[in-house]
């Protein structure tokens, strides 16, 4: 698997009324194949760094796993694509009511089925006390925007940042808006951080699918650039999920539980 998230591709671009030779960067995009307890269990496309952490992440989204402690040995053949792992409990990789083999591409909406049974049993309801102001909120959009170099070199992708109320954590990058979010969950199992009281800041709208993802993270607030959609604001209500959107500039706006963007922090 090529480890490079961009790569310059000679292209032909047309500017002031000419048609002229030259070369962008264009994001690199790869399938990674995941083998749980010597099994195929799903293919996915990706951008290819933080491998571990999306398969670990991943893992943890559709249910298999809470903690780093039940893996037994994960491998990454980064060349090939594939991701082997094995978990302390042998559980049935491939269960016809609830998993099957099947396809998770980059884009959204029909590379995925709609609500998956997994979704109801590890989506988790926030029980933060985290409040933000509303400088936070901006200030935390600017930063992830301006960090997000490959963003602005190709376009191509989406990014995903989770902050605490003082600093950034850790931001990830992929062609996928769900698996940059993997990346951050992948990446709080492995080292173990605590997430009641952090943040999700995204680039992308915020969808059904995003907002299960932070719910299954277990951040209380997510915010974005854009907007969410009307299911994603009733997830964000039933699962006490602070969902903040069209944050651009010094305007945003609050979907679900405005209670948590507060004018000021008291002392």
């Amino acid at each position: 698997m090529d480890s490079q998230i961009s790569n310059s591709s000679k292209i032909v671009k047309f500017q002031d009324g000419v048609l002229q030779e030259t070369h962008d960067e264009i994001v690199t995009e790869h399938p990674l194949t995941i083998h749980l307890n010597g099994e195929e269990f799903a293919t996915m496309v990706c951008s290819p760094d933080n491998i571990k952490e999306l398969t670990i992440g991943f893992l943890a989204s559709e249910g298999f796993i809470r903690k780093i402690d039940e893996i037994k040995n994960i491998q990454i053949d980064e060349s090939k694509g594939y991701a082997y792992v094995d978990l302390h409990v042998k559980t049935v990789t491939a269960s016809h009511e609830f998993h099957s083999k099947r396809f998770i591409g980059s884009c959204c909406g029909k590379s995925r089925q709609f609500y998956f049974h997994n979704d109801a049993r590890t989506a988790k309801t926030s029980t933060s006390n985290m409040t933000l102001t509303p400088l936070q909120c901006i200030s935390f959009m600017r930063e992830l925007q301006e960090g997000s170099v490959t963003f602005q070199e190709t376009g191509g992708v989406h990014n995903a940042a989770l902050f605490s109320a003082d600093e950034l954590i850790v931001s990830r990058t992929d062609i996928g808006r769900h698996n940059a979010l993997d990346k951050i969950l992948g990446y709080c199992i492995e080292n173990r951080i605590p997430v009641r009281d952090k943040i999700i800041a995204f680039s992308g709208r915020i969808s059904s699918e995003v907002l299960l993802k932070a719910a299954k993270i277990g951040v209380g607030i997510i915010l974005s650039k854009s907007a969410p959609t009307n299911l994603a604001i009733k997830l964000a209500d039933d699962l006490n999920i602070t969902a903040v959107g069209f944050i651009r500039g010094n305007t945003f706006n609050i979907y679900s539980h405005p209670e948590r963007i507060i004018s000021e922090h008291k002392s």
